[in-house]
């Protein structure tokens, strides 16, 4: 990846998440792999991750044929609501980190 390239998706992302941060919203973050699939909830103040789950984990990782297609990530989506409504978080707001979802 070039450095200029590199250095829009990153001002992509600071401008997304200085607009959550005035939003005061829990901000799910998503980072994939072509293997894996990554996601946590951060509290607003960005300094906790309040919940996480990930393909890797052992309830996820023996129940699925492959962690890296659709319905990986669907099992990651599902498993994360579960966690953030457990740590009592209600809304959060999509944190692309500047990449095309």
């Amino acid at each position: 990846m070039s450095t200029e390239k590199k250095a829009k998706r990153q001002r992509r992302a600071r401008r997304a998440r200085v607009r959550i941060a005035l939003q005061g919203v829990h901000r799910l973050c998503i980072h994939r792999t072509p293997q894996h699939i990554y996601a946590q909830i951060i509290a607003p103040e960005g300094d906790r991750v309040v919940a996480s789950a990930s393909t890797l984990t052992k309830d996820l990782r023996g129940s699925l044929e492959s962690t890296g297609n659709i319905a990986a990530a669907a099992a990651v989506g599902k498993e994360i609501a579960v966690r953030a409504k457990a740590a009592g978080v209600e809304a959060v707001a999509f944190d692309r980190s500047g990449f095309k979802y």
